[in-house]
Formats: structure tokens, C-alpha cells, sequence
């Protein structure tokens, strides 16, 4: 092996040890030796990808990348590579972009000697089998099919489209049946074929890059590099090249006009740019990013907020490329901002003209440098997974020293560089994505890939000689210096033995838990505090103006907090099922200085008219796409829609007072804080309420205290609700199947996740790989307020989802034969593996923060459950599971099931048999049909009607709080539960939406 020495330059806080080795077939790795890991990881970046598709083989890149995946001649089983991982606590994926396709796995760190065994055999001798072929050509179409709607994909090939024909940006990279079997076929070429040339053209060791992580040695991991990688072929292949700029002359100074799919305004300020691959250590792109994007007082955005007209703004490189690069401004616009095209892009170039007289300030770029090192030097241990993946990456671009560091750490400053880069913004490179419905009927145009409907014209001679004689604009200002950037690294109780958090304050109006770290020692701190406020969600108006409340705030704060952002503070404002939420984290020197604010500004809040239309339009969009309010709480969504038109900022302003005056918190403060730091400050939390200039808010009385509850069902238990998509123009069905399992208990947790561990890999080959359902198919847990259960995803457009829900049964049934078929070590591997997982360590403090937050505020106060959980799982048999299988998923008498079907476009048809019971019409449109569902009496039904009755039965089958006290009479107003209008709300997996919340 050759190998040469070259230092790696590391974060200091980096105890791991790290080596390159280049092997003797020229592959470059990266070695990474971290003997605390309990995860291994791998990722191997090959050099190529979409753009060196060929011609009328559109995907084939992609396509590869997905056959690798199957089998190989020392593995020959299908997808033994992906039930290994699964098996040993890890899983894989990979990526293909334009210039390179990564492939990546984590694995149990006892496991990576065998992981990477099977690995290797991607890069050695796969099999491409004809019929593994023709069916993964269906998941390659199927993975198209579900972005065919998502605006992302869409005006991104509408950019490729509208660029020069002969560089290959502008080819379509994702491949469906049409380009890797359909046309290939109707030209006598053989996709197989081409993939096996593609495959030993392209897939040359001297392209590789590799970096692995174990907890090995460095010397054992060298070792294990070379007895699994050196058989990797070497063809001596020359790095693909690709010069030139995509778009040409008459691809700039024009203005595309696009209509989406989804609601709203977005403006894109477009310039081919110099890479900052190759200017890396000077970074002029970021400098000018930093400056263009800012959002404090002076900023570009500031005065486009103040003005009405935008709602977010960010801006920098967008494309990373040796070869070509585009700089981007991108704007939210309001509805009024629509009618402020011109006038927000002559002020965009105002800005830029105020760069160019201020001239490139040093102070500036040093702030950025110096807030860089810091963020490097202290970063958070990320999971090794998504580390190697991100330094297979950096090595195919950077020198050795830099692998670790990358982009991250610009090193000096080079003014003629960022002159040069901001010449490159003038109207006469400019081009223009401009998107909104509002196009829809003058859009004359079709991208051909995903249909997108748009229209192309030149800009205005006129307007461009405007735009670069710019006026001054005495409101647009550099930013000041960054007085939240920290100076104070010093731990506190860097010798501390705290295990849990421990209770520190306790009050009718609040309790506060506390824990130091113990673990990572750095100079970081996170607080969550929970407001609760029982007249948050006490009617529809309440529910939408604490929601607007809650935004609000966020948006009055952000000119103050953009400098703490910048300088490594992070804080979310959310609202919650029964208030609201504030949640800091990052550097500990000024963060209680940012919490203070924001609750000064929670106390003396005052609503500004303007920004309360503006906060409400967006918020009013998102409603109709059911991704905000769609959570089954007690309202319904058009108890919602009902109310928000005549809401207006006066409703908030004599709202206020009622929500600020009884409520309660809960919060945990965690990291580099003494317990007497976090008392002292939940003192000032109580004083700063009950002293507040609106209203001196009281704790709540006992009987306004709210409980989060979730219905019940009973055994045997199996209900169903078919609807229509609300997206006219996407075919994809859903299907959520929900098997409700009982409440939190550690027996029962363990049978589950050690289920769902054994049968997820069974799920997806069958499900997926063999009958070819769908891209997405998914078996994983859900937890709704302590309440167990599982759930399969699926997502289709080859099967409605009645169809796909009997596949799913016959799944189940057959799965008790795999389950009797296990032998004992395979089952006490799969105990084993659920044990390792279990007993993984925290990655960072943010993740053991939110561990604990969550014991909290359930209310389970669980603080050991790992170490609980992982003592039941040594107790468990196979027979324990094969019971637990029976009862909770086999027989029909004692599961409890939940079936919710989304019908897309493709399957409306079979969504009004569904409905009708056979009585079909002709042509149905999705969002009356909605309209229909919604009217539905309440029917009994066994997979008959589409409505369960569970009116009757509500009162008693209420799952309790976790903390077992009394039930309350519920509310008589039930005939929307269970009620979903899109697949949106399916993969929300976060969200509480599945049930509903019984308050």
C-alpha cells in the first residue's frame, strides 16, 4: 500500500484520530478512529454522476446507484446487504448528483468488520440480474412519480431546461420508465447492457474516495481498508470534466415566470458566478452571502419586511461545481410584494451598488473567519453516518489537509476575489425565476419532465439600465458589529456527577429541571421552556390567534436575533397543544441574554397591523395544504377556515391579555449552567410574568390545567376513512395503517420495537422490492403523548389504497411463518442489536437534551428507560414476541387498527367505490369530493362505510394522562376525528395528527 503522511487539520474539542491511506489501486480513504463510538459508519464517493448520463439514457447514473443495492456473486442473496445492517442496529442509503453518487451505512461498532465485507462488494462484483433490473426500473419511476409534484424538483429541471443544450446541466438526471426502459426499447438498445458498460466505464478505484469510522485503531482500520478494498478495479479513468458555463448569453437578462404547485411568491435573482470550490480559503461568495442574506436593521430584508413586501430572504452560492457556479438571492414575497417585482429588484441592486462604494471591509471578513474557527473548533459531534458521508464528499474536492474542514474555515482575506465575485451581480448577468400562481392561465410554455407550466421573456432594456444606475437608499446600511459573538469558553463543572436531571424549582406556576453536562464538555447550553395556557386552544379564534402569536413573536425578534444566529445561537418559538414553546441552544456566554429578550417581548408584546396581515396570509396558505393545522387537536380544520377571514390585529391585541393571564411553565435547562444560574433564572421567567406591563399573569387554577389525550381503541378495533388528495395534479396514493398497541410500559415497548426491528427489512424487500408497490414503504413505531403503536407508509401509484392495505394484510399473515422460521441465535441476534441501540450514546448535548425533554414532557419521567428497557430485553424469548405478534396484529378479535386512505388522482375511480359502495359516476373532482366526506353520517362499519362509530364509545376509551389521573368528561363534538385530506399529513411523523387530542 502506498501511503503518504499528510496532517489533517482537526476541530481542537476532536479527541478522534484521523489518517488518509491511499491503497494500492490508487483509492483514497480516510480513516477515522473513535474508540467511545458505539455506531461504525462507511461511505465511498464514486466520481461521476447524472451529467455523465448518455444521450437517450436519461437517469442511468441514478439507476446504477439503486442496482448496486440488490446483490452481488460473493452475496447473492437480494438485499442480504440491507437485512445485515438492519439486523446489526445500522442502515444504508445512498445519492446521485450531477458530478458524483454516495453510497453510505451505519452499523453497531462490533459489526463493521463484516458490514464492510459486504460493502466492498458494490465496488468489486455486483450482479446485475434481468429481472432485479426490470423491477428496480419501476422503484427508479415510482421515486420520479413522487416529485413530479414538489416544486423543488420541478423548477430546478425548469432551470436545466432553459439552459445551454450542450453543457450537461440541462439534462434530466432522475430517470423514469420512459427514458431507462420505454424509449431504450423502441431503439433496440438494451438497458442492462449500457448499465454494465456504465458500471466498468465509470466506477474506477482512482474515483473513489472512502472514509470509515470504527472504533478500531487507526492501524486496524488501514488494515481493513486494504484486505476489502484493494480488489476494487482500476481503469485509470480521468476524473470527468465538465467546462464552461450552462448558461450562455441568451440564457441571462431574461424572466421566467413559473406556476407551482404549492401557494405563494417566490423571486430568485439568479448570476453565473465563480466557483467557491476554488476560492475556498478566501470564500468571496460567503462574504457576499453573509452581507446580501443579513436580516438585521440596514439589511436588504429588513427594508423589504418593513415595506410589506417579503417574508424570508436568503442568499449565496447554490450550485457546487469545478466548473460553474450561480449566485442566488432568494425572496418569499407577500402578496403585495407580487406587485413589487421591479422595485424589489432595483432594490437588491441597491444594496449591491452600496457594497461596491463601501468597498470590501476587512473587519467584516474577519468577523466571518472568526465566528468560522469557532464554529469548527466547537462543533457538536454529528452521527458518524452523516459525518462520513459529508468527508467522502470534501475529499473529492480538497486538499488532504483541509478533508475535515472543507468550506467551513475561510482563512484569509483577499479583497481582489470578492471584487471580482461581486462584479459578477450586474443586471446584465442576471436572470429571473419568478414564481406564483398568479401566472397560471399566461404561462404558454411546458417543461417537458415534470409539466410545469411557465413563460419566458427578455427584460426590459429600459428596466436594466434602471437597475444599474441605482439611486442611494439612505435605509440600506452594512450591518454592525456582532456584540452576541462569544468570548467566554470556560466549562463550569467540567468535573460534575450528574446523571438525570434533577427537579431545581418547583411552584404553582412552574417547575424547572436541570442537568449539567457531564459528557461533551463544551461551552454550550440548551433551555426549553413550555408555556402552558389553558385559553390557548380554548376555541377556534383562540387555537389561530396563538398560533399568530407565536409567529409573531419570531418575527418581531428577528432583526435582533439574526447577530445571536449568526454567532452560533439558535431559538425556536413554536405553539404548542396547550401554549406555546421557547427553546434556545448554542454557545452558553449570552444565551440567557437572548432568553431575556424574548421574554420582554413576550410580556410587552404590542401587534402591529401590517406585519399581522402579512404573518396571517402565509399561515391561511398553509391551512389549505393541511401541514400546519392539520393535527387533530379539539377544532376542526374548517372550524379554522371559518373563523381566520375575519380575524384581524385588533382580535389579537384584546386576545393577549386572556393568554398571558393564567399560565404555567415547564423547563429544563441543560449544559454548561450551575444549578444555581438555572434557579436564578427560572426566578426571573416567574418575575418577569407577573410583573408584565399588559396583564401580571397568575398560575392557573387547578381545573384550567390541560391535559393532552388520545383516543382509545378497543380490541378488536379495525377502522377505516378513504379521501382525496387535495392536489388535482398528483396521481401518488397513501396509506397509513395504524395498529394501536397500549400505553407506555416497558414490556410492551421492547415487544414492539423488537417487532418492527425484525419485520421492517421483511416489509420493505416484499412491499417494495418485489411486488413493487411504491418508493415509499416504511414500517416504523409511533409514540402519540406515551401511547404506543406501529404504522406502515406506504405511498403509490400502481396500487389504490384499499388495494395496498390488503397486500399489507397479507403480509402480516404471512410473516408469523418468517417469525416461526427464526432460529434462536437469529433471534438473540435481533435482541442483541435492539440492545445496542438502545444503549447508544448521545451524539451531541442537543440530542440528550431532547431525550430528556421528552421524558418530561410526556410526564413519564422515565430518566433510565434505556438502561430499564435494555434489562426487560434480556428476559425476552421468541415465544414472548410470537404472542405479542398474535395479539397485536394477527387476530382479528384483539388488534387494534386504523386504516387511513388517500386517494390521489390516478385512483378516483376506486376512492368512489369506496365511498359509494359501488355507485361510481363518471368524473369525480377531488375537492368536492372532500366536501362530500365531510357531510358523511356517522355509520357503523367492518371495512364497509367509511366511518367508524365511535361516538358512543368515546367517553370510556380515553387514554389517561401518563400520570394516571382522573378522566374528564369529553366533549360531545367527535364527527371529524380521524379525518385526513393529504398524503402531507401521513409523513408527518413528528406531528401528533394520527389521533385526536382529547383535552
Amino acid at each position: 500500500m502506498g501511503e503518504v503522511e499528510v496532517e489533517i487539520w482537526k476541530p481542537r474539542n476532536d479527541k478522534r484520530s484521523y489518517r488518509r491511506a491511499v491503497l494500492s489501486n490508487q483509492l483514497q480513504v480516510l480513516l477515522i478512529s473513535d474508540p467511545d463510538t458505539d455506531k461504525a459508519a462507511a461511505s465511498m464517493d464514486v466520481h461521476v454522476g447524472s451529467f455523465s448520463d448518455p444521450e437517450g439514457l436519461e437517469g442511468l447514473a441514478h439507476f446504477l446507484e439503486h442496482m448496486l443495492f440488490y446483490s452481488s456473486q460473493k452475496y447473492p442473496l437480494e438485499e442480504s446487504y440491507s437485512k445485515y445492517l438492519v439486523e446489526h442496529g445500522g442502515h444504508a442509503n445512498a445519492y446521485t448528483s450531477s458530478e458524483q453518487t454516495n453510497f453510505h451505512f451505519d452499523v453497531n461498532a462490533d459489526y463493521l468488520t463484516e458490514a464492510l465485507d459486504r460493502f466492498s462488494q458494490f465496488f468489486i462484483c455486483p450482479l446485475f440480474s434481468p429481472d432485479a433490473t426490470s423491477r428496480e426500473i419501476k422503484a427508479v419511476d415510482s421515486e420520479n412519480s413522487k416529485n413530479l409534484t414538489v416544486d423543488r424538483w420541478r423548477l430546478d429541471q425548469l432551470a436545466r431546461l432553459l439552459s445551454s443544450n450542450n453543457h450537461p446541466f440541462h439534462k434530466f438526471g432522475t430517470g423514469n420508465s420512459q427514458t431507462l426502459e420505454i424509449g431504450p426499447k423502441s431503439r433496440g438498445v438494451d438497458t442492462r447492457l449500457e448499465l454494465l458498460k456504465f458500471y466498468e466505464a465509470h466506477y474506477s478505484s482512482n474515483l473513489m474516495c472512502l472514509a470509515i469510522y470504527g472504533k478500531e485503531s487507526l492501524d486496524i482500520l488501514e488494515d481493513l481498508a486494504q484486505e476489502k478494498f484493494s480488489d476494487v478495479g482500476n481503469t485509470g479513468r480521468e476524473p470527468p470534466s465538465f467546462l464552461g458555463e450552462p448558461c450562455l448569453r441568451e440564457h441571462l437578462q431574461v424572466i421566467i415566470k413559473a406556476v407551482p404547485v404549492k401557494e405563494g411568491h417566490f423571486l430568485e435573482l439568479i448570476w453565473p458566478s465563480i466557483p467557491e470550490i476554488k476560492l475556498y480559503e478566501a470564500a468571496p461568495s460567503r462574504y457576499l452571502g453573509h452581507l446580501l442574506g443579513h436580516e438585521a436593521d440596514g439589511s436588504l430584508f429588513a427594508l423589504l419586511k418593513r415595506l410589506g413586501w417579503a417574508n424570508s430572504l436568503s442568499a449565496g452560492e447554490k450550485e457546487r461545481s469545478m466548473g460553474f457556479s450561480f449566485f442566488e438571492i432568494s425572496i418569499e414575497l407577500t402578496d403585495a410584494g407580487q406587485e413589487h417585482m421591479e422595485d424589489i429588484v432595483g432594490l437588491a441592486f441597491q444594496y449591491i451598488d452600496l457594497l461596491h462604494k463601501e468597498g470590501v471591509q476587512e473587519w467584516i471578513f474577519e468577523e466571518i473567519r472568526a465566528v468560522s474557527d469557532m464554529k469548527f473548533h466547537f462543533q457538536d459531534k454529528m452521527t458518524p453516518v452523516n459525518y462520513v458521508m459529508r468527508l467522502a464528499n470534501n475529499m473529492q474536492y480538497y486538499p488532504v489537509k483541509d478533508w475535515l474542514a472543507g468550506p467551513l474555515l475561510p482563512r484569509y482575506f483577499d479583497q481582489e476575489a470578492i471584487k471580482k465575485t461581486l462584479e459578477r451581480l450586474s443586471p446584465e448577468n442576471l436572470r429571473i425565476m419568478w414564481t406564483s400562481k398568479k401566472f397560471e392561465g399566461r404561462a404558454n410554455l411546458t417543461e417537458p419532465w415534470y409539466g410545469t407550466a411557465y413563460s419566458l421573456e427578455q427584460i426590459d432594456a429600459n428596466m436594466l439600465k434602471r437597475w444599474g444606475n441605482p439611486a442611494s437608499e439612505p435605509r440600506l446600511q452594512l450591518p454592525s458589529q456582532n456584540a452576541f459573538i462569544p468570548t467566554d469558553f470556560s466549562l463550569k463543572h467540567p468535573n460534575a456527577e450528574v446523571q438525570y436531571p434533577c427537579l431545581v424549582k418547583s411552584s404553582r406556576m412552574s417547575r424547572l429541571w436541570y442537568k449539567p453536562d457531564t459528557v461533551f464538555k463544551t461551552p454550550k447550553a440548551c433551555i426549553i421552556v413550555a408555556f402552558s395556557c389553558p385559553e390557548s386552544n380554548f376555541s377556534p379564534e383562540a387555537a389561530v390567534l396563538s398560533s399568530i402569536f407565536s409567529k409573531l413573536l419570531v418575527d418581531y425578534l428577528n432583526e435582533y436575533a439574526y447577530y445571536a444566529e449568526i454567532a452560533g445561537l439558535q431559538y425556536t418559538i413554536q405553539q404548542t397543544l396547550t401554549g406555546f414553546q421557547v427553546s434556545t441552544g448554542g454557545y452558553n456566554h449570552k444565551q440567557i441574554t437572548l432568553l431575556e429578550k424574548i421574554l420582554d417581548k413576550i410580556v410587552s408584546f404590542v401587534v402591529e397591523e401590517d406585519r399581522f396581515l402579512i404573518i396571517k396570509q402565509p399561515y391561511q396558505q398553509v391551512m389549505y395544504h393541511c401541514s400546519l393545522l392539520l393535527e387533530h387537536q379539539r377544532w376542526h380544520i374548517n372550524d379554522y377556515l371559518e373563523v381566520l377571514p375575519y380575524l384581524g390585529a385588533e382580535d389579537l391585541t384584546k386576545f393577549l391579555p386572556r393568554i398571558l393571564s393564567r399560565m404555567s411553565y415547564e423547563g429544563f435547562v441543560s449544559g454548561n449552567f450551575t444549578a444555581q444560574e438555572a434557579i436564578v433564572l427560572a426566578e426571573k421567567i416567574e418575575r418577569t410574568l407577573s410583573e408584565g406591563p399588559i396583564v401580571k399573569t397568575r398560575a392557573p387554577f387547578p381545573s384550567q390545567i390541560v391535559q393532552e389525550r388520545i383516543l382509545k381503541l378497543a380490541p378488536g378495533a379495525n377502522f377505516f376513512f378513504p379521501a382525496a388528495g387535495l392536489n388535482p395534479q398528483d396521481e401518488n396514493s397513501a396509506l397509513q395503517v395504524y395498529f394501536q398497541v397500549g400505553q407506555d410500559e416497558a414490556q410492551m415497548n421492547v415487544l414492539l420495537e423488537l417487532f418492527i426491528l425484525t419485520a421492517k427489512q421483511e416489509v420493505f424487500h416484499q412491499l417494495r422490492s418485489v411486488e413493487q408497490l411504491g418508493y415509499v414503504v416504511v414500517l416504523m413505531q409511533r409514540n402519540d403523548s406515551g401511547t404506543r403503536g406501529a404504522q406502515f407508509i406506504i405511498q403509490s401509484t400502481v396500487k389504490d389504497p384499499q388495494g395496498i392495505d390488503q397486500r399489507v394484510e397479507v403480509f402480516l399473515e404471512s410473516f408469523e411463518a418468517i417469525l416461526q422460521k427464526l432460529t434462536d441465535d437469529e433471534f438473540k441476534r435481533n435482541v442483541n442489536s435492539l440492545i445496542d441501540m438502545k444503549l447508544e450514546k448521545h451524539k451531541n448535548l442537543w440530542e440528550e437534551t431532547s431525550f430528556y425533554w421528552k421524558e418530561i414532557d410526556i410526564g413519564t419521567l422515565k430518566f433510565d428507560r434505556q438502561e430499564a428497557e435494555v434489562a426487560v430485553l434480556k428476559t425476552v424469548e421468541k415465544q414472548h414476541l410470537l404472542d405479542f405478534y398474535n395479539q397485536q396484529f394477527k387476530c382479528a378479535c384483539s388488534r387494534r387498527k386504523l386504516s387511513i386512505q388517500v386517494y390521489g388522482t390516478a385512483h378516483i375511480k376506486e376512492l368512489e367505490l369506496a365511498l359509494y359502495n359501488g355507485k361510481s359516476t363518471d368524473k369525480v373532482d377531488p375537492v368536492v369530493l372532500n366536501a362530500r366526506i365531510e357531510t358523511l353520517s356517522v355509520k357503523d362499519t367492518d371495512q364497509s362505510t367509511i366511518y367508524p362509530a365511535l361516538k358512543q364509545e368515546l367517553t370510556d376509551n380515553v387514554v389517561p394522562p401518563i400520570e394516571s389521573q382522573e378522566t374528564k368528561q369529553l366533549p360531545e363534538r367527535i364527527d371529524n376525528i380521524f379525518e385526513f385530506k393529504g398524503s402531507q399529513a401521513l409523513f408527518g411523523s413528528l406531528k401528533k395528527a394520527h389521533h385526536t387530542e382529547l383535552l
